[in-house]
């Protein structure tokens, strides 16, 4: 039986490691615990992870979009 190839033909975010969004996620993390009880000190690294997931998604949409079911 023949394997399939394990690599999807576009990027996957299945684990947040995979997403090209993760250092603004881990920035955002790094953050929260240094900031502890103050989360508005990092509300500027929120928009930035928050920006970035929106592109990604637009990017996952269009792609979604473009492909084609029949071919």
């Amino acid at each position: 039986m023949a394997s399939r190839a394990s690599t999807p033909p576009y990027p996957s975010a299945a684990r947040i490691a995979d997403s090209p969004c993760y250092p603004q996620y881990a920035a955002s993390l790094k953050c929260l615990e240094e900031f502890s009880p103050d989360k508005s000190k990092c509300q500027e690294h929120f928009f930035v992870y928050k920006e970035c997931k929106k592109k990604e998604r637009e990017a996952r949409l269009e792609r979604n979009r473009n492909r084609s079911f029949f071919s």
